[in-house]
């Protein structure tokens, strides 16, 4: 249950790479969380934006190994917001105190689509040179809660967390993806109902990234190749292993494609 958490290269991060704390908004409740590590000359670094579940600390791998390679790296945790408009408001305050001009931005699966949004929301005066998406998405109907995003406040913290615990891989798997799947629950653990349903809030409140807003943003896409077989006769997978959201996400990008293509 705890490799993660017990390894020596995340024990190494903990005890060389300082969290810091943040207040940008007028409100002293929203704290940006975040771990800076690199060369601070560098001004334009990569920044990690997590998933729902996520904490600053869920991309230690990817600190320790870029900065051992000469990069700057900021990987954070985003206060609570409950509107996209208040996050990237909040976000580009938090690169005006940080003296970032221009950033890279690696996002995950909520933390791209967050990502994309602050490129649409700054593209009249750039802020994001670069985007790297993993498992992300540009249209939050595609989750099919945007009729339930604005109650999401009213749920207990249990609930929530149960929500989010059901899109995570189940049945069996590599050591390592358990290993990853173990410290990423443990991770949720630590949010609080408030930290969880702005989230929830966030990725399920009815929008989507206008792309000729970002089409000058270089956007790089990492994704699993075999996952667009998911649910279909050429499937690599045996459809046990698959979880009913994701397959339910896929058949619903597939029924785009088809009316895109007639």
């Amino acid at each position: 249950m705890d490799e993660i958490k017990v390894s020596p290269d995340y024990n190494w991060f903990r005890s060389t790479v300082p969290l810091k704390k943040i207040i940008v908004d007028d409100d002293d409740s929203k704290v940006w969380s975040l771990y800076d590590a690199g060369p601070k000359n560098i001004r334009c670094p990569i920044i990690f934006l997590p998933p729902v579940s996520g904490t600053a600390e869920v991309f230690f791998q990817q600190v320790l190994a870029l900065t051992g390679w000469g990069y700057r790296v900021i990987s954070l945790q985003y206060p609570v917001y409950w509107d996209l408009m208040e996050f990237c408001d909040g976000f580009r305050k938090l690169l005006d105190h940080l003296q970032l001009d221009k950033v890279h931005l690696f996002g995950a699966s909520l933390g791209g689509f967050l990502a994309q949004k602050f490129a649409e929301t700054t593209h009249k005066s750039p802020r994001v040179h670069s985007l790297i998406l993993c498992n992300s998405f540009s249209d939050t109907s595609i989750f099919n809660h945007t009729w339930t995003a604005n109650s999401f406040w009213l749920m207990p913290a249990f609930m929530l967390k149960k929500i989010v615990l059901g899109n995570f891989a189940k049945g069996p798997v590599d050591p390592k993806m358990a290993d990853a799947i173990d410290f990423m629950v443990d991770r949720l653990e630590t949010l609080n109902q408030s930290e969880l349903a702005s989230r929830l809030t966030l990725n399920c409140q009815n929008s989507y990234v206008e792309p000729h807003k970002i089409k000058d943003v270089a956007v790089t896409i990492i994704d699993i190749h075999l996952r667009q077989f998911h649910g279909t006769r050429y499937a690599a997978i045996s459809p046990e292993m698959v979880n009913a959201e994701e397959l339910q996400v896929q058949e619903s990008s597939l029924a785009h494609s088809s009316e895109d293509d007639q």
